[in-house]
């Protein structure tokens, strides 16, 4: 059942799961699924929480103690969201040993509502590592204008990052100069940069969605044979770039003193869209020194029938420019879109959060001790 999980593994990609619940963790679900489907991290995101927090299971206990200490809705929250975090952390901790700290990692995300205010973020971002109390964790910050320099400054303080809600190549290079600088500034202050990861979770999917939608408006036979093709071209794109960040005189200064690599990560690699092959962006993002981090659905269908025929990536460059070369020549407007996505990222990443908090707020109200 696992046959294309091991391949996917063996040709260098980490396989990390897009969802996190107490009941997954107490259940033993996550350990069973280190131990079987050669899952080796864990993400979680505002939705993800949203999603595993509503649901209400194995939260009751900690939600009373809560009220009943009438601790604030924000507190209730990260106290929960860190427990389950710090949980997880725990069980992939021989993953984190075994592989000398570049997997068995459990990603959480600043507050959304800070992701236009840097010092905000990198306040929160401190605070988040401290509460986890984990060297395995990864504070997700988003690579909005404000959150590039909140990488430097987070990385240079020596936590490490996983940088979320990429979407253009350009961002994506300036993302890895921010890491880079980042541990310049770590490196200045004598700290281990051995001890420093990072991934830069450079999301798939959803440039196909916006993209496919406008190429139906254009409606040619041109435009509908270049469906389902810029989300791979981007991505593919994207790791060209990784290759040559990493190939720098700059970079190798950094890697004598022990820095690690910033994987690329793919991220949202469920299809949106049913006409295409649910293992698509596993199946065709397959190159060394990656991270694929999937939703359940997604790693059980490539269990399942999952096609893992070796590197997918290195060797596509000249056809990825062309195809999205071709988009652009149809009037689609690359900018436009990778931007339309990133403030689409954040909003969604804020609504889930308030609702969280909403959803949370109202626990905390029902079961609140009343007063005698």
């Amino acid at each position: 059942m696992t046959d294309a999980l091991k391949r996917l593994s063996d040709e260098g990609v980490a396989i990390w799961l897009d969802d996190l619940s107490r009941k997954r963790i107490t259940s033993g679900n996550l350990a069973e699924l280190i131990d079987q489907s050669h899952v080796v991290g864990v993400t979680t995101n505002p939705a993800i929480f949203q999603k595993a927090i509503s649901g209400g299971e194995g939260y009751e206990q900690q939600l009373t103690d809560l009220a009943t200490r009438k601790v604030t809705v924000e507190e209730a929250l990260r106290m929960i969201t860190t427990a389950d975090v710090r949980d997880a952390a725990d069980i992939l901790r021989p993953v984190y040993d075994r592989t000398d700290g570049q997997d068995g990692r459990v990603s959480i995300e600043v507050d959304p509502r800070l992701a236009h205010n840097t010092p905000a973020t990198v306040a929160e971002a401190k605070q988040l590592a401290w509460l986890v109390d984990r060297p395995n964790t990864l504070i997700k910050i988003p690579a909005t204008k404000a959150g590039l320099p909140a990488i430097t400054e987070v990385i240079g303080k020596g936590i490490s990052v996983n940088v979320t809600l990429i979407f253009s190549l350009e961002r994506y290079r300036e993302v890895m100069d921010a890491y880079l600088a980042g541990l310049e500034k770590a490196k200045a202050a004598g700290l281990d940069l051995s001890l420093i990861h990072s991934v830069a979770s450079f999301f798939v999917s959803r440039v196909d969605s916006e993209i496919d939608k406008r190429l139906d408006a254009v409606g040619t036979d041109e435009a509908k044979a270049l469906k389902g093709k810029a989300a791979l071209a981007n991505a593919r794109l994207a790791y060209e770039a990784y290759e040559e960040v990493f190939a720098s005189e700059r970079w190798a200064a950094l890697e004598r003193v022990g820095a690690n690599k910033q994987r690329a990560l793919w991220a949202s690699t469920g299809v949106k869209d049913p006409a295409y092959k649910d293992t698509l962006y596993v199946d065709d993002l397959v190159a060394p020194n990656t991270v694929n981090t999937m939703p359940e659905a997604t790693l059980e269908a490539t269990a399942d029938h999952g096609q893992i025929t070796g590197d997918t990536v290195r060797g596509t460059y000249e056809q990825a420019r062309a195809e999205l070369d071709a988009v652009a020549k149809l009037g689609i407007s690359y900018d436009d879109v990778v931007q339309l996505l990133e403030d689409e990222g954040v909003e969604k990443f804020e609504a889930s959060w308030n609702d969280l908090l909403k959803s949370t707020e109202a626990e905390l109200e029902r079961l609140a001790p009343t007063e005698a």
